[in-house]
């Protein structure tokens, strides 16, 4: 009895201490302005009127309607279960009775602000914002017994009746042989008695504890022991969005350049990985068109990286903030000792054109240090970086550089790399194209058309 209780008390506890370690990453402050100031304030704070300051990287702390966006896209995975960032726009004006999901003027408490920035004005709060809802709707459903919980109780039916039968059939034999009432009826009831499983609930309990520990060490999170079993009789799962399944996360895995293909190993967003050619690692110290690639990949970029667990008694995590097609490329930055912060140092960006889908791509303008050069030509002070669909960046280009050397962008070149482009996207990857360009002086106000 003593370990059926302690068994149970600890995975449950356990269970309930992860649970609240996860209410905590639920928008715990929000930023707003309030009286004309800005402030951060407890999210449970926020009242329907307040004014809330959207960021990337910000959990939205509570249902607002957007009063400004700029270039604002939101992760509404967890509410909607679209693996895609949504991008939201202030100026939208919507059907009162649209869709959940179309909603592009309104962001969700619970969901993730990926890229840009805004503002909105808090229209529901607590139980009131759709997660609320939606967790109402959970508590409402009545509790039914687990598959084992029936079999338990049938079990027990039966050995009820059994135990009944037999001590009938005992107590009515030993009175036909002359044995006394009393003691056949003491007897009966000591036979009723050795029938009852005591250790059966104990062995169920210590089962089910087994199992919950093996479903944590596989990062599936149990509230209670029986759910165990429940999950273990599922027989099929239906999903119709491969984002639920998924961990939403992508990787730089192939890289075309130099007129070669390049494969690049490593895991989800950890900066750990090799770069390699027909199976063989590289020297990034001889492959200037390779860092070339990244370091454009990277400055043209929004994502970044943050890191957690930097004590040496703590595992470290890295974590994504930002649209993960970008995030992937400072990964494969990373993996070439190329870390952001340290290239956008030296090359600070002074302007930028924002990714548009009727234009797909995206460009940035960067100061780069004007200096001399063996043969006497100054370094333009500006370098132009752009990434977008590849067919629609080839278009722009004139020059392709290859091993480090510059020359002029032939047909058959062209072809090449709309050939290699293909040949990706026949694997299933997402295939961006990234191209630079020096400038001499830069324009004061940067337009797509330009």
């Amino acid at each position: 009895v003593i370990l059926n209780a302690v068994l149970g008390v600890i995975q449950e506890s356990k269970a309930e201490e992860a649970l609240a370690a996860l209410k905590k990453m639920a928008a715990p402050h929000a930023q707003v302005i309030r009286d004309g100031s800005f402030a951060i304030i407890p999210a449970r704070e926020l009242v329907p009127g307040d004014l809330v300051i959207l960021e990337a990287g910000n959990y939205v702390p509570a249902d607002v309607r957007l009063v400004e966006s700029v270039n604002l896209r939101v992760d509404e995975a967890a509410l909607t279960g679209e693996s895609v960032p949504v991008e939201k726009k202030a100026d939208v004006v919507l059907d009162r009775e649209i869709p959940l999901g179309d909603r592009r003027n309104t962001a969700y408490m619970g969901t993730l602000v990926t890229y840009g920035r805004g503002r909105g004005v808090v229209v529901s709060t607590g139980m009131s914002t759709e997660f609320g809802l939606i967790a109402e709707m959970i508590q409402t459903y009545e509790e039914e017994p687990t598959p084992l919980q029936i079999k338990l109780d049938q079990l027990g039916k039966w050995l009820g009746w059994a135990c009944l039968a037999i001590c009938t059939v005992i107590f009515v034999v030993g009175l036909l042989y002359g044995v006394g009432l009393l003691r056949m009826f003491l007897t009966a009831v000591s036979l009723a008695i050795a029938a009852v499983p005591e250790g059966l609930p104990a062995v169920v309990t210590i089962c089910l504890a087994l199992g919950m520990q093996e479903m944590i060490r596989r990062h599936a999170l149990l509230r209670r022991l029986p759910a165990v079993e429940t999950l273990g009789s599922a027989t099929a799962i239906c999903s119709d969005k491969t984002g639920t399944l998924t961990q939403n996360k992508m990787m730089a895995v192939r890289i075309y350049t130099g007129g070669q293909f390049l494969s690049v190993t490593g895991e989800g967003y950890d900066p750990h990985g090799e770069f390699r050619r027909n199976g063989q690692p590289l020297a990034l110290q001889q492959e200037p068109g390779l860092r070339r690639l990244l370091s454009a990949g990277l400055l043209c970029n929004d994502a970044y990286l943050e890191t957690s667990g930097i004590a040496a008694d703590e595992p470290r995590t890295w974590r994504l903030v930002g649209d993960p097609t970008e995030g992937a490329l400072v990964v494969a930055a990373a993996k070439a000792g190329l870390w952001k912060h340290e290239v956008e140092d030296q090359c600070p960006r002074v302007a930028e054109i924002p990714f548009d889908p009727d234009r797909k791509r995206m460009a940035t303008i960067h100061r780069v240090e004007s200096r001399m050069t063996a043969g006497s030509q100054e370094v333009a002070p500006y370098m132009v970086y752009v990434k977008g669909a590849p067919d629609i960046v080839l278009e722009l280009c004139d020059y392709i550089e290859e091993n480090g050397q510059v020359s002029p962008l032939t047909a058959e070149k062209r072809a090449e790399i709309l050939r290699a482009n293909e040949l990706m996207a026949d694997e299933a990857l997402r295939v961006l194209g990234v191209a630079y360009r020096p400038l001499l002086q830069m324009a004061e106000n940067p337009s797509a058309q330009e």
